[in-house]
């Protein structure tokens, strides 16, 4: 899918809308033939009063699956949902209270697995037309909102590498007093690409590493 002749898209995300149906998927992301729990979720770029940002949410700590971790708004296809662009949609009004009416669709992203939770997720890519109020709506399961300015995503100061729990590394961001690791920031990373937006690191720069969950002391952290 492409974005539609009647939708204006600004001349910093063009490559991006382009690009981004055809992003290639990483072997460990590729969805199997069968089982999976349908899922979508919303990209939404903007104009923010910082330039060009995305949004995004941080789940409540205590959720069963990705407690506490930064995310794009989705969820789970519920069976009245007509596809995987109203359930980004419909997920994306009910965390952060979005007006679907000034949002502009502009394609669908190649579907993803994220395999330890189960989930086939169609990435929605879209341009937020215009910007309504933002906050938690769905207080259960999110603890914040935030509009992510692209600069700082990225800037080379604010990027890292985590050790994920299976003993894996990848890409993270440190933004807006958060750590975006894992399924978002691996989504994240790829974007900054296609869209043109990468910086090069510092001449024999190293990335820091840090943990993505800290380790529990002995003891399991029990006072």
């Amino acid at each position: 899918m492409t974005a539609r002749p009647e939708i204006t898209v600004p001349a910093w995300l063009s490559s991006l809308a382009e690009a981004a149906p055809r992003m290639p998927v990483p072997r460990g992301m590729r969805p199997p033939r069968e089982g999976g729990r349908h899922s979508a979720v919303l990209i939404l770029f903007g104009d923010g009063p910082d330039g060009p940002d995305v949004l995004l949410i941080q789940r409540n700590t205590g959720l069963r699956r990705h407690s506490g971790q930064p995310a794009f708004p989705g969820g789970s296809l519920d069976p009245d949902d007509d596809g995987p662009v109203a359930c980004a949609l419909r997920e994306a009004q009910e965390e952060t209270g979005l007006d679907p009416a000034g949002v502009d669709v502009l394609g669908v992203l190649p579907e993803l697995y994220i395999a330890h939770s189960g989930f086939r997720v169609t990435p929605v890519l879209a341009w937020w037309r215009e910007p309504s109020e933002v906050r938690p709506v769905d207080v259960g399961e999110v603890a914040s909102v935030a509009r992510v300015p692209v600069a700082e995503l990225a800037d080379p100061t604010n990027r890292l590498l985590t050790r994920h729990p299976d003993g894996s590394t990848g890409p993270a961001f440190r933004v807006r007093g958060m750590l975006v690791w894992g399924f978002t920031a691996a989504i994240l990373n790829r974007l900054l690409v296609l869209g043109g937006w990468e910086r090069p690191w510092p001449v024999g720069g190293a990335a820091e590493t840090v943990d993505a969950v800290p380790p529990v002391p002995p003891g399991g952290g029990v006072p």
